[in-house]
């Protein structure tokens, strides 16, 4: 078993609220930088950007994970993460069916950029990405899980677009088999006042949406890597998340 420091929750210049420096390679190198090992991306309600990511975690030596923040109907952040990038893209046509489309202010929120593994811009998303979807939070398990993919609660300890903060308590479904914070500090208390968390394994991300946003490693998972290659480790990965054995 080797220790593997992640970020599960890390947004690019595809996001409205993602600076226009948080391309790729920017993100991949800023990563290498900080020490960490497995990263995923993790837009408002898209993967666009996920196929140009896996490209430039590949040439920083970091495993890269598909993943995407959705919007759920009551306006509830949901992290969903997928082993493969086929399987994250097909999550992004389900979703993309299921968007609000409202045309994005780009005074307001800022481009919304779709760039290739050089960092080049191939295009945008004209609809504003961040706000809600039809997908009610109940909906979200069985939808990610379909494509093979795992989903959790963002950020329960945030006021804003948190599922705590929305719903008064911690949303006990089956299929939420983790919890995300963004500050560690904030963990006992919760537990103490929410006691469904402590059936899910807890995991601390970012959020990043400005480069100086990701945090150096200090949380990690513990995974077998024998023979080592990268789709091991994601697999892996993903065998921790479902409490499965790999």
């Amino acid at each position: 078993m080797s220790k593997y420091y992640y970020d599960f929750h890390i947004h690019t210049c595809l996001s409205p609220c993602g600076d226009q420096d948080m391309t790729p390679n920017n993100i991949a190198g800023m990563a290498t930088l900080a020490g960490l090992q497995i990263v995923a991306l993790t837009d408002h309600n898209t993967c666009k950007n996920c196929p140009a990511f896996f490209e430039a975690a590949k040439k920083n030596g970091i495993i890269p994970v598909a993943g995407m923040e959705l919007t759920t109907a009551e306006d509830i952040h949901v992290v969903c993460l997928f082993e493969t990038l086929e399987d994250a893209m097909a999550f992004d046509g389900v979703v993309d069916s299921r968007r609000v489309k409202i045309p994005n202010k780009v005074d307001v929120f800022g481009e919304q950029l779709i760039l290739d593994g050089e960092d080049h811009v191939v295009g945008s998303d004209e609809c504003l990405l961040s706000n809600a979807t039809t997908i009610p939070i109940e909906e979200v398990p069985a939808l990610v899980a379909k494509q093979g993919g795992v989903c959790f609660p963002a950020h329960v300890d945030r006021p804003a677009n948190g599922a705590i903060a929305v719903l008064g308590s911690f949303p006990d479904y089956d299929g939420f088999l983790c919890c995300e914070f963004r500050d560690k500090e904030n963990i006992p208390e919760y537990l103490e006042k929410y006691p469904a968390i402590k059936k899910r394994k807890i995991l601390i991300s970012s959020d990043a949406h400005y480069l100086w946003h990701i945090r150096d490693k200090e949380n990690f998972v513990e995974l077998d890597d024998e023979p080592y290659s990268s789709q091991l480790v994601r697999h892996n990965l993903f065998c921790y998340l479902r409490g499965e054995t790999s």
